[in-house]
């Protein structure tokens, strides 16, 4: 017997009303980031600052994150397709891969930058850059709290939030580093702070960047492989043997399963309460909410083998 499983975790009104809430928010994220942007471009050249330029240049990656976290949710909400039968859901997971790959590309400049300016240290009009770095970091301050709370199961909003904090950590540093400066005049702290910036900006993208490659690689939840789910699926009464597993995640919100599932010959369980019992048992433990499950009285050839032998030839 073959059974498919799909729940969603929220009503279809509830999901689309929250994704329409959703690119509100992203639109008001890209307007306020492109405005911080062009201030700081125009701050860090009449400033000479490296360290509010190289906070520029993660602003406009800002810029671009945001734009395609927004155009990958539009893509998400719409419906599946004849050639895309899963729709439009990968797509979240390769914006914040491309977020994340773009952080580590701005990042290696910000240490290029910041090195020769720490050999050659040039004089800064501090008052600029302290000005302009203290509106980016009310600016920013406004866009996290725009998206607070967002970023939870989603990781195309996570990769997104997360330039914004660095950009707003970023933004502290300017100012601090600003302070420094303007009180001691020792201006190699402009190159030091570029460093941090970039430092901060490469850890985060690299966390997003190997979660994305994670679910690209279609391997499974962080919280549900495939041994410690058969384990759990084997403790019911009903069940006798699970094998053909595979597991992946659709995106960062979005599991899927299918298995054969070997039903003890003795049960008094009708099947379809087996299945009901199983999907029960997998969204509750392990989230996963789209399931097809084959159930069997009689093992058939992969028995034995948890993991599908497969070879692609």
């Amino acid at each position: 017997m073959h059974n498919h499983h799909h729940e969603h975790p929220h009503s279809e009104a509830h999901g689309h009303s929250h994704q329409t809430r959703l690119q509100k928010k992203f639109k008001i994220a890209v307007f306020v980031t492109f405005i911080v942007f062009l201030g700081e471009v125009i701050g860090g050249i009449w400033s000479g600052s490296l360290a509010l330029l190289s906070d520029a240049a993660h602003v406009l990656s800002d810029v671009l994150s945001l734009l395609l976290s927004w155009l990958a949710i539009y893509l998400s909400t719409r419906p599946a397709t004849a050639s895309r039968t899963y729709g439009y859901h990968r797509a979240e997971v390769f914006a914040a891969f491309l977020n994340g790959v773009s952080l580590i590309g701005i990042s290696g400049w910000i240490f290029y930058e910041a090195y020769h300016r720490y050999l050659e240290p040039a004089p800064i009009k501090v008052s600029g850059m302290l000005i302009v770095a203290c509106l980016g970091f009310v600016a920013n301050l406004i866009i996290l709290w725009q998206l607070h709370g967002e970023s939870h199961g989603n990781l195309n909003v996570r990769s997104a939030v997360l330039h914004v904090v660095g950009d707003t950590l970023s933004s502290v540093g300017v100012v601090i580093g600003g302070a420094i400066i303007y009180w001691t005049g020792w201006y190699p702290t402009d190159a030091i702070l570029s460093f941090l910036i970039g430092g901060i900006i490469l850890v985060s993208a690299v966390n997003v960047t190997k979660d994305a490659v994670h679910i690209l690689l279609e391997n499974s939840p962080r919280n549900a492989d495939a041994h410690t789910v058969a384990a759990h699926i084997r403790r019911l009464d009903a069940v006798k043997d699970v094998h053909d597993m595979h597991i992946w995640s659709l995106c960062s919100n979005y599991c899927a399963l299918s298995a054969h599932i070997v039903v003890d010959e003795n049960t008094v369980l009708a099947p379809d309460r087996i299945l009901e019992q199983i999907n029960a048992e997998l969204q509750t433990h392990f989230g996963i909410g789209h399931t097809t499950l084959q159930l069997e009285q009689v093992e058939c050839a992969q028995a034995g083998n948890l993991l599908c032998n497969a070879q692609h030839q």
